[in-house]
C-alpha cells in the first residue's frame, strides 16, 4: 500500500511543474507520464496500475493534482481525455512485460516496454480522445502527437535508467 501511495504521489508531484500547451489540440506536455511510466516499470502491473489508479481516482473526486491545477473531471471534459484513461493501460503493459525481464533488467529491453506503455498506448488513447473530444479529422488526431515524441522519448529513458538502477538496488520488487 505504501509503494502504491508513494506512487500516486510522484505522479502527483511531477505535475507540479505545470504544463506547456502545444499546437492546435489544447493538449499540455507534462511530467506526469513520467510517473507513470516509472509506476509501471518499478512497481510491476499490479501495484504500478494501482498507483495510476488512485492517482487519476483523487483527480475525479476534484483534488485539483493534474497539471496546471485541473481535475480529472476537466480532463476528461477535454481534449486530454483518451491521454488521462491511457495511463492505466499504459502502466498495466509495462509493468508485465517488466516483470518477464526480470531478474536482469536489461536496459534496451526496459527502452523498449517502456516505449510501448510510455508511448505507443498512451498515443493510441489519446488519439481516440481527441477524435471523440475534438472536431479534428484522423490524421490531425494522429500528428498531434508528433510534438510530444522528443519530450516522451526523454521520459522513456529517464525511466528505464531508473527502474534498472532500482531493480539492481532492490531484486524481487516486483513478483511474477
Amino acid at each position: 500500500m505504501a509503494q502504491i501511495a508513494v506512487f500516486a504521489a510522484l505522479i502527483a508531484a511531477l505535475g507540479l511543474p505545470g504544463a506547456i500547451t502545444v499546437g492546435f489540440s489544447g493538449v499540455p506536455i507534462t511530467l506526469q507520464t513520467l510517473g507513470v511510466i516509472l509506476a509501471g516499470a518499478i512497481l510491476g502491473a499490479r501495484k504500478g496500475t494501482a498507483a495510476v489508479t488512485v492517482f487519476i481516482a483523487l483527480t475525479l473526486i476534484g483534488l485539483p493534482l493534474l497539471s496546471g491545477g485541473r481535475t480529472g473531471l476537466m480532463a476528461l471534459a477535454g481534449p486530454s481525455a483518451g491521454y488521462l484513461i491511457g495511463w492505466i493501460p499504459a502502466a498495466f503493459v509495462i509493468g508485465l512485460l517488466t516483470a518477464r525481464i526480470l531478474p536482469k533488467y536489461s536496459i534496451v529491453l526496459g527502452l523498449l516496454i517502456n516505449a510501448l506503455g510510455g508511448i505507443v498506448i498512451i498515443y493510441v488513447f489519446g488519439t481516440i480522445g481527441l477524435l471523440l473530444r475534438t472536431d479534428l479529422a484522423v490524421w490531425a488526431s494522429i500528428s498531434t502527437n508528433f510534438a510530444f515524441v522528443p519530450g516522451d522519448l526523454a521520459k522513456v529513458v529517464i525511466a528505464t535508467v531508473v527502474a534498472k538502477s532500482v531493480h539492481r538496488a532492490y531484486p524481487g520488487l516486483i513478483t511474477k
